[in-house]
Parts: C-alpha cells; sequence; structure tokens
C-alpha cells in the first residue's frame, strides 16, 4: 500500500492535472460530520483526501470549524501525511505578500476550540515541543520550490481566535514575539494531528501585511482573496509535488506518539470510550 496524503484548505485545491480515480466520501465520525464531503484521488501511487476546512461555498467561520471531525474523517480513511494549506497575514517584512512559509513552531492563542480527543473517558499527553513533522516540512519546502514558489524555512505561526483581524497594538506585540506569521485554523490541527499520529507540517501562504506595517493599509477582506487566488496555483502545484516525494511516516516524531501518552488505567475506561476512540486507541488498549 502506498502513502496517503491528506490536505486541509480551500475546495480548490483538488484540481490538480494527472488526478485519477475522483471521488466524494460522506464520512461520519464520532464527533459529528467534518467540515464538508471528502475527495478522494490517486495520483499515480499515492492516493490524495481534500477537505475544505470552511466548507463548501466557505460557510464555516474559524472558531465554528469541527476540528475533531476534520482529523478523525482524514485518519479514519487511511491518512499517513497530513498538510495544512492557510491564509495568513506576513508579520516579517521579508516575507513578503505571495511567499509561502513552511512553519516549524507554532503559539495558540484560540479560546473557544475543542484540541483534544482525550477530554473525558480517557487521559493522553502527548509530546508537543515540536508540533510540525521537520522531515515532512523539508519535503513541502523543496515541493513549494518545484512548483516555482518562493518559500521560507521555518518560523512560528500565532493562531488568533478571530474572526476579527487583530488591532495594531495586537499585531505589535505579536511582532515583538518573534512570530512568522498570523492565522486563524491552524490550531488546533495541529494538535490533533499529533494525537492522531498523523506527521504534519502547515503550508503558510502570505496574503498580507497584517496591520503592524507602517506603509502598507490595514489587511481587508477582499485583499486576502484576491492573494488567497492567486496562491492557490502554487499551492496545487506544491502538493502534486509533495504527493510523489513523501517522506517515510515511521520516521516522524507523530509515529506512535501515543505510546506512552495515554495515562489512564484502561480497566477504567469505559467501553463506551473504547468504542468513541478505538479508531485511534484500539490498539493500545486491546493488547
Amino acid at each position: 500500500m502506498g502513502h496517503t496524503l491528506a490536505v486541509i484548505g480551500g475546495s480548490g485545491l483538488y484540481d490538480l492535472e494527472g488526478l485519477t480515480q475522483v471521488e466524494s466520501l460522506e464520512v461520519s465520525t464520532p464527533f459529528g460530520p467534518p467540515s464538508s464531503a471528502l475527495v478522494r484521488a490517486r495520483l499515480k501511487n499515492t492516493t490524495l483526501l481534500f477537505l475544505p476546512r470552511h466548507g463548501k461555498g466557505h460557510t464555516i467561520g474559524p472558531s465554528a470549524i469541527n476540528y475533531r471531525a476534520n482529523i478523525c474523517a482524514l485518519k479514519m480513511q487511511g491518512a499517513t501525511h497530513l498538510v495544512s494549506v492557510s491564509a495568513v497575514g506576513s508579520m516579517k517584512e521579508s516575507i513578503a505578500p505571495g511567499d509561502a512559509v513552511v512553519v516549524d513552531q507554532f503559539i495558540d492563542l484560540t479560546r473557544k476550540r475543542a484540541s483534544t480527543f482525550f477530554d473525558e473517558g480517557l487521559a493522553a499527553h502527548v509530546a508537543f515541543s515540536h508540533p510540525v513533522c521537520p522531515l515532512l516540512a523539508t519535503a513541502l519546502q523543496a515541493a513549494v520550490r518545484a512548483a516555482g514558489g518562493r518559500v521560507h524555512s521555518g518560523g512560528t505561526y500565532v493562531c488568533i481566535e478571530g474572526p476579527q483581524f487583530s488591532t495594531k497594538a495586537e499585531s505589535l506585540l505579536y511582532r515583538s514575539w518573534g512570530v512568522s506569521v498570523i492565522g486563524m485554523t491552524n490550531m488546533p490541527e495541529a494538535k490533533l494531528a499529533r494525537e492522531a499520529e498523523l506527521p504534519f507540517a502547515t503550508l503558510a501562504m502570505a496574503t498580507d501585511y497584517d496591520c503592524w506595517h507602517d506603509t502598507e493599509e490595514p489587511v481587508t477582506l477582499e485583499q486576502v482573496v484576491a492573494r488567497v487566488g492567486a496562491n492557490a496555483k502554487l499551492a496545487r502545484g506544491a502538493i502534486a509535488a509533495l504527493a510523489v516525494a513523501l517522506p517515510d511516516p515511521t520516521a516522524s516524531p507523530a509515529y506512535r506518539a501515543l505510546a506512552g501518552a495515554l495515562i489512564s488505567s484502561p480497566s477504567a475506561v469505559s467501553e463506551a470510550t473504547r468504542q468513541r476512540l478505538g479508531w485511534l486507541v484500539g490498539n493500545y488498549l486491546n493488547r
């Protein structure tokens, strides 16, 4: 069996040349429905799974996304790697609108989102000091370059709740922290991906300079939407290049991330919890 690359992003990402066996999948999960039907396809020897995080027609705001259902659905359908394609604001002069950033760290400022599969019935604490798979990140950087894009290696993504853009005071504060980009969606995607033992990387596509930049107009939705369209072509090219050059998932820090992370006594885990989380921890509880 080959690898299965899951991609979360806009609905146009699966318009790749060379895709075969394209089909739509309605998936149910113990956490409710994902944002949309999944699109499954083949590109040479790789299976691809696409999921528009904001739903068809972009109808779901960042705080209302069912992140747990999205990650669960992709894992249940056989994902071996996960790439999050995200529109972001640049927090550094050197990262121009249109540039791509493959980040390696996150700061999570979200407040209202379920960010773990282990909230009741079973406790687990996964290691998360390095939230991005370095092997997948390196392959993704090479894929962006192969697609003709300018890519920055590493950096920190600060994730805010939204849906409002930042105040200038907030933007300047985040700048003082040394972050590279700002967005509203990659948390808790990265946390849930680690719990699901999926190698994870972010393709952050800069659309603007947020509102910190003294010589640029404050970010507007019109500006973001215009740049998102231009960035989509690069993202598609990068995904196509990455799909045929995926690293070994067993060499990722996400591999068997739950081994040693489950703290609950197996005898104390109810049958209902086993049913709800069997897709994730069945191999660990049924020994």
